[in-house]
């Protein structure tokens, strides 16, 4: 069993973390929801302030499987929904 964590600005995701018993793991998601998440930053004005700081956030779960499986599971589930994070926050930017 592994539990994890998402690493997230507003409800945009920018990394994963694992961890089991024998290891934690770090799992970035792609360049792209860093993009994105600049992007609704510049568009929300939260770049300018403390704001982008305070927006940032995460969501705990837990998962049969070692971390690294864990977390590579997890984060390919969040790569795979990146039209659906843009769509909600440019639409809400």
């Amino acid at each position: 069993m592994a539990t994890f964590r998402i690493i997230a600005w507003r409800d945009i995701p920018a990394s994963v973390e694992a961890q089991d018993a024998q290891e934690q793991v770090t799992v970035p998601l792609s360049e792209r929801f860093q993009a994105l998440i600049d992007t609704v930053a510049m568009r929300t004005g939260a770049h300018e302030d403390d704001s982008y700081l305070e927006a940032w956030g995460t969501s705990d779960g837990e998962r049969p499987g070692s971390a690294r499986d864990v977390g590579a599971a997890v984060a390919a589930e969040l790569e795979a929904r990146f039209a659906e994070f843009t769509a909600r926050s440019l639409g809400s930017a």
